[in-house]
């Protein structure tokens, strides 16, 4: 089964939206960001899925924070999971007390094998953790939600070894087509599920019945 993260959550509506349509992550951002959310704010929305008894996990999203303090924001907002999406070092990810989830930015000049690399390096360092690879496209001056797509068929190869989410211009529009070609672990979307910048019901159900589908009819 393909996981299901809804990232960018900023309201529990939204949140309750996903987490009823199956999704199986919602990502909080604590990062500068137009979908950043305060510490109160996650709290709030982390408390009302999991009183929903849903079982959709909370994500916490963060960019070159200080593990300490990754920390206690996991704790005190009760994330499942904390996704690095800034410049951290393998060696850093190691002081994350929360199951992981690293992004890795590709651009269009890398390699297959120098992404190979890059992951073999997380997996060695980061052998005694719980962690997966998100891959995103690489755009100069942002650390995600670029809503920009990237060599699915790169991904593919990479996904043949390592557990990876593939984000970046995902819709319920070409979700299936991804998944088809990539096989990944999981897919991640934020702004393709967005009217006008606003997390838009609807769209957040279509992506995850359009994942679904497609796992179904691979079965």
């Amino acid at each position: 089964m393909t996981r299901v993260k809804i990232c960018g959550i900023r309201q529990k509506i939204h949140a309750l939206a996903a987490a009823e349509a199956g999704a199986d992550f919602i990502g909080l951002i604590f990062a500068p960001s137009q979908r950043q959310v305060t510490p109160v704010q996650a709290a709030k929305i982390a408390a009302a899925v999991k009183q929903s008894g849903h079982a959709t996990e909370i994500v916490g999203v963060f960019v070159n924070m200080p593990a300490t303090e990754v920390n206690k924001i996991a704790d005190d907002c009760h994330l499942d999971r904390v996704q690095l999406s800034g410049d951290e070092p393998w060696e850093y990810c190691c002081e994350i007390n929360k199951p992981l989830i690293k992004a890795v930015r590709v651009n269009r000049r890398q390699s297959l094998q120098e992404i190979r690399e890059v992951l073999a390096n997380g997996a060695s360092v980061l052998a005694h953790q719980k962690h997966v690879y998100l891959l995103d496209s690489r755009v100069k001056g942002k650390f995600g939600g670029t809503g920009m797509t990237f060599n699915w068929s790169l991904a593919r190869q990479v996904a043949e070894h390592f557990p990876v989410i593939i984000a970046g211009g995902l819709t319920p529009e070409n979700v299936a087509r991804a998944i088809r070609m990539v096989a990944p672990w999981g897919v991640d979307t934020s702004s393709g599920v967005e009217v006008d910048g606003v997390k838009h019901v609807a769209r957040i159900r279509a992506f995850i019945e359009a994942v679904r589908r497609i796992d179904a009819n691979q079965r």
